[in-house]
This record gives C-alpha cells, sequence and structure tokens, in this order.
C-alpha cells in the first residue's frame, strides 16, 4: 500500500471512518504540549480534536523531548494519524487533526521555545511520564543531581528536561511582559499539579530567586486526574488499520472505549471547553486521583508483575486466570477502597467493576512488560502510598507487599525459567547491581532493595510490619512462582 494518510488523502477514507469536523487550515496554536506519546494522542489530542469543531484557537504543537519516531512517522501525514478505539464488538476508526505540528526537542531547541513563549500559546501541557520530572519520587522535590538538571541549571537557554523547558519559556514570557502560560500535567503523580509547581519553582529558584518568586505567585498548575488504557501499537495493528483506511498511517493509536478526564478549574489565561466532550472540571482532583492511581495503576502494576512472572503476555491473559481476579478483586476492595474519601455521587463499585471489565477486554493487547516499565517510578504512588495509610489504620497489607514483592523479583532481570527479562527502569543498572549482589537470597534482596530511599523513604524501611510481609511474599515467588504463589494466596 503506497498511499499515506495525510491532507489530501483525507477525502478519499472509507465512509465509516471519521474525520475531523472542521477546516484545520483555520486552527490556531493555543496549546503546547510536552512527551508527545500514544497516550496524548488516545486521550488530550481528542478530547481538543473535539473542541476544535466549535472553537478553533486550541490547535496543538506538541514536542517529543527525545526521540525522533514521532516525527518521523507524524510529519508526513500532517500531523494526523488514526484513533482505533476496540472493543469486544469490534473496532471504530477516527482521523485525529488538533496536533498542527511534531517538534524535535534535542535538534529544535530554539524552535520549542519560541511556540512556548508566544502569547497566543496559553496551556502547557504535559505526558512525560512519572521519570520526566527529574523528581525525588519518594518526596516530589527536584532531584538536583539528575543530569539533566544538572545540564539545565548551568545552560538554562538551551534546556534538555521538560522543566528546564518550561522554566526558560515562564523566562522569556516574564522578560516579554507576557503573561505566564497554565502548566497542565497529565502524568499519574501524586498531586500532580501541587508536584510540577514545587518543581517548576526550586528549579526557578535555582536559576534566579526573583524567577522563583514569580513561578510560586503567577504560575498556575492545576491538578489533573487522566484514564485510559492505551496498549503499544504493534505491526499487526499497523496493517489492519491501513487495510480498513486504504491508506498506510505509521503510527495509529489503539486504545479502548473508556476515558476520563478530571481537572482543577485553574485557567488564568483561558481555556477550550473539554467539558462539552466529557471532561469534568472540578474544585478538588486529589480524591479521583487516588481512585485512579490506587485501583487502577495499583491493580496494574500489580498485574503486571505477577503476571509476567507467571508466563502471562498480556493483562486480559493474566485475567484469564480466576486466582488472579480474586487477588484483585481483594486488592480494590479490602486494602485500597478503605484509604479513598470519595466525594458524594462517586460510585467505586461501579468502577471497580467497570476496572475488571476493561482489564479483561481481549480486543486489547495491554502488555505485562509494557506496564512493568519504570516500577521504581511508579511504585511510590501507585502501591506505597497505600500501604502507608493502612499501616496508619494498623489494617492488612498483604496483597499491596505481594506487589511491591514481585517487582522485587522481576527486577533481578532473570524470570522463573532463568530467561533474562528486559528490565525498562531509569534505575536499571542499579538495582540490577543489588539484585546480583543478593545471590537469589529473597531476604538480601528485599533488605538492600529497602535501603533504596528515593522508593521506600526513610519510613517504611523501619516498619516490621511492612519489611517482614514484603519478604515472606517475596520468598513464596522464589520457591513457587507466580502463578502458585497467587494461587494459594490468603490474605492476613
Amino acid at each position: 500500500m503506497s498511499d499515506r494518510l495525510n491532507e489530501d488523502s483525507l477525502a478519499d477514507l472509507p465512509e465509516g471512518v471519521r474525520r475531523p469536523a472542521y477546516d484545520r487550515k483555520a486552527i490556531k496554536t493555543g496549546i503546547v504540549h510536552l512527551g508527545v506519546g500514544a497516550f496524548h494522542r488516545a486521550h488530550q489530542a481528542v478530547y481538543t480534536d473535539d473542541v476544535l469543531s466549535q472553537d478553533p484557537r486550541w490547535g496543538i504543537v506538541a514536542a517529543s523531548l527525545r526521540s525522533p519516531d514521532t516525527y518521523d512517522a507524524l510529519d508526513p501525514q500532517d500531523g494526523l494519524y488514526t484513533l482505533a478505539v476496540r472493543s469486544q464488538s469490534g473496532e471504530a476508526l477516527r482521523v485525529i487533526g488538533s496536533i498542527r505540528q511534531v517538534i524535535v526537542a534535542p535538534r529544535e531547541v530554539e524552535q520549542l521555545l519560541e511556540a512556548m513563549s508566544a502569547p497566543q500559546t496559553r496551556i502547557v501541557t504535559l505526558t512525560v511520564t512519572e521519570k520526566g520530572y527529574c523528581h525525588d519520587p519518594a518526596t516530589g522535590a527536584l532531584n538536583e543531581s539528575h543530569p539533566d538538571i544538572v545540564h539545565d541549571l548551568e545552560f538554562h537557554r538551551t534546556p534538555r528536561s521538560a522543566p528546564g523547558f518550561i522554566v526558560e519559556a515562564l523566562r522569556r514570557r516574564r522578560a516579554a511582559g507576557v503573561p505566564p502560560f497554565t502548566v497542565l500535567t497529565c502524568d499519574n503523580l501524586p498531586s500532580n499539579g501541587r508536584t510540577v509547581k514545587r518543581v517548576l519553582t526550586r528549579f526557578a529558584e535555582l536559576v534566579d530567586p526573583a524567577l522563583g518568586r514569580f513561578v510560586a505567585d503567577e504560575v498556575f498548575c492545576p491538578s489533573t486526574m487522566v484514564d485510559r488504557i492505551v496498549p503499544a501499537t504493534s505491526d499487526q495493528d499497523r496493517a489492519r488499520i491501513a487495510q480498513a483506511l486504504g491508506a498506510t498511517d505509521a503510527w495509529p493509536v489503539v486504545t479502548e472505549p473508556f476515558t476520563q478526564w478530571v481537572i482543577e478549574d485553574s485557567f488564568p489565561q483561558g481555556r477550550p471547553a473539554w467539558e462539552a466532550f466529557g471532561a469534568e472540571f472540578v474544585a478538588d482532583v486529589e480524591p479521583y486521583e487516588h481512585m485512579k492511581l490506587r485501583l487502577l495503576n495499583g491493580s496494574h502494576s500489580t498485574l503486571a508483575y505477577l503476571g509476567y512472572l507467571a508466563g502471562y503476555e498480556t493483562v486480559a491473559d493474566t485475567m484469564a486466570d480466576p486466582a488472579f481476579v480474586r487477588l484483585i478483586q481483594g486488592l480494590m476492595d479490602e486494602e485500597v477502597t478503605p484509604t479513598l474519601h470519595m466525594p458524594a455521587g462517586a460510585d467505586l463499585t461501579a468502577y471497580k467493576r467497570a476496572l475488571v471489565e476493561r482489564f479483561r477486554n481481549p480486543a486489547l493487547k495491554h502488555r505485562t512488560w509494557q506496564i512493568a516499565m519504570d516500577g521504581s517510578q511508579k511504585l511510590p504512588q501507585r502501591l506505597l502510598g497505600t500501604v502507608r495509610d493502612r499501616l496508619r489504620e494498623n489494617a492488612g497489607i498483604g496483597r499491596l507487599t505481594l506487589g511491591v514483592a514481585a517487582w522485587m523479583r522481576y527486577i533481578t532481570g532473570v524470570d522463573e525459567k532463568g530467561a533474562p527479562i528486559d528490565v525498562r527502569d531509569p534505575m536499571a543498572a542499579r538495582l540490577r547491581e543489588i539484585a546480583d549482589r543478593a545471590g537469589g537470597s529473597p531476604e538480601k534482596l528485599a533488605a538492600d532493595l529497602f535501603s533504596v530511599r528515593e522508593i521506600f523513604g526513610d519510613d517504611l524501611p523501619k516498619d516490621p510490619r511492612f519489611t517482614k510481609a514484603v519478604i515472606e511474599n517475596l520468598a513464596r515467588l522464589y520457591g513457587q512462582g507466580a502463578k502458585r504463589t497467587v494461587a494459594e494466596f490468603k490474605a492476613d
């Protein structure tokens, strides 16, 4: 198939494929997005695509902070790509047009800073994953020794990191008398708006104390909760979608029907009417954030580590095992739900029921290996925050600590059959060194990993209720494997 998805081929797409309901030539840039990965293109870019049918001011300039892969795929397609929504009943295709331009930040630093500094840019959104904030996951503070932060503080006019780009653009706007943009993080961080505000303020202080005060006083960073499962796109996905389109799309995005976006309404320079298309604006996101981080993400990580070790390739494969369903339902009902404090009208029972169905969706090939990435950055908010709340109540943490133990077993880099595990984590080398030193001893492995304070802090390693439970579960995983451990699991 030679025809490429682009502006010229839009009119020739099959009748059942939905396409942008607006003139793309008329849209203006109102948003700069950092971290143009699959999740952004399946979530915020879709809500914005809906808005553009009514308000052309909110087109997106999207930047990749690392790899040129997304640019290479989308630039020949005029920024267009296919959203494939998959359920057990079939697949619906929609072409998204809200991304006007893709920038590769490392080779176009000035172009990205100019876009962020332009007066018409009123919002900068981020999906750079937990590690992209260059912070300490255990405390939420800026990691001032992070190599990118060290570089950006010395060469702040040519930054590499997300905090570096944002603060330099804010510095330029302040110098030019242009009001600051709103910073809208859409990553899975605890109190994500407050966390990014803390990181940005500290970075700005280190550049210039007056700039730090400006960021602290004038820059708004609303918290958000985002929810949609977006597996990595496979070659089979590309081939299937190309066949349906009659045109090649180098990087379509596959996702589920469910989508949710909860946002604190703090946008002094204005914002798109995302609420007209399903987003929910609230005064306080934190209850929803805890709900999602602990129920969905905590369950996902637990399934990923245990499922991978048990030999299951996808979440749906894992959830086809009734023992894993029992474990996750128990985790959600008995250990997570008591820590949540939702506003009136929030239906946790329905949310959990929907989660189990979403996890079981066989149309989504969400690999356990993909979810297992970057565990050192994810564990503190997905599992350890819940552990701390349960310990304060002197309540059971058996399933939570089984998830932590499964992560410890996974990062050893060798599976239950002796095959290598491709551990992707910013701390992978350090973790592997710890694992190699442990020599297969669960007690030594756990003890040495507890000393990684960026993950476990100073409190959890001192609490025998936590350390004893993790070591016991880790010993079971070593002794009898993940599948049998889950099958025989009994809560304390």
